[in-house]
């Protein structure tokens, strides 16, 4: 009867599943939500563990593509080496006597070392050297003092010529000389003089031997009155001396060129008594080709035989 009441004061009692059948539904669903779940992370952890195995890959190829430096790279074979540039200045020497420069990487080559330089190309036949030209025509003149005594045998060496030794058409001549010297006359007449203060000497002459101290010479009186010389070039610099002089007088010495070209040009003046100078003229002439020389009175100070005069000329 109990039984009976209770069944009727719950209608429902009988077909209400048993509460032991709820848990167990709920907790079959977590399981299978963690089964899920795990195998979801499984699966992530597999892509992750891909992906840094891919760049471990990566990682690894690249530090093995920089192990060699490039041949124009200028490094170091591994991480730890200095460059050659930071090591030293690119300047300055280095141990080996090299400059710090850095070069292209050879195979075998330790750091900082350097490939042996080629032996230089030998030329299989030297140029051959171009003709001596002749030298070009070339033409100075200075003056200075005279020397109080001029040894002719000495500074000429190749000719030489002296003036008045026996009277004003005397001439004495270096003996087996060149040659090269040519008195080729001149306007006025000649007069011999012997009180020229400066003395020559010489021990080669052809008509006199020798002479130790002689102050002869010639001079001519009067404006646009002179001398005339020549001296024939040889095709090599030469060097004439010519010892001269005036009395109350302006003298004019023009050299120029057989071939042509300026006129070089010394003056030498005194108006109240007489004066001596060295002139030294310099040239350069082709065979045959003549130095042509002047020396005149450009003007006299005095009506009484203002004048030039001529002692010696000499060649080397």
């Amino acid at each position: 009867m109990a039984d009976e009441d209770r069944a009727r004061a719950d209608p429902g009692a009988g077909d209400a599943p048993p509460k032991h059948r709820s848990g167990a539904v709920t907790f079959g669903q977590t399981r299978a939500v963690l089964r899920r779940v795990a195998r979801a992370r499984r699966r992530r952890w597999a892509v992750e563990g891909a992906a840094v195995l891919a760049c471990l890959v990566v990682l690894v190829a690249y530090l093995g593509s920089r192990s060699d430096p490039e041949p124009d790279d200028g490094q170091g074979g591994r991480s730890g080496d200095v460059t050659a540039g930071a090591a030293r200045s690119p300047g300055l020497p280095a141990t080996d006597g090299r400059t710090g420069e850095a070069g292209p990487a050879m195979p075998g080559l330790r750091p900082r070392q350097r490939p042996p330089s080629p032996e230089p190309t030998q030329s299989t036949s030297a140029p051959a050297p171009p003709p001596p030209s002749p030298e070009a025509p070339a033409l100075s003149v200075t003056q200075a003092e005279m020397p109080a005594e001029v040894d002719l045998t000495a500074v000429g060496a190749r000719d030489w010529m002296h003036w008045g030794e026996r009277g004003g058409t005397s001439t004495v001549r270096k003996r087996a000389g060149s040659g090269e010297i040519a008195d080729e006359g001149g306007a006025g007449r000649r007069v011999g003089w012997d009180g020229n203060q400066e003395h020559v000497r010489w021990s080669d002459g052809s008509s006199q031997r020798s002479a130790s101290d002689s102050s002869n010479g010639v001079y001519t009186c009067g404006a646009g009155n002179g001398f005339r010389l020549a001296v024939v070039g040889s095709g090599e610099s030469r060097t004439v001396q010519l010892y001269a002089g005036t009395w109350m007088a302006r003298g004019r010495l023009d050299a120029r060129l057989s071939t042509g070209g300026p006129v070089r040009t010394a003056v030498l003046e005194d108006p109240y008594t007489g004066k001596s100078a060295q002139f030294t003229v310099r040239f350069t002439l082709p065979k045959g080709a003549k130095l042509l020389l002047t020396w005149t009175v450009e003007k006299v100070f005095t009506p009484h035989c203002g004048n030039v005069g001529l002692q010696a000329v000499a060649v080397r």
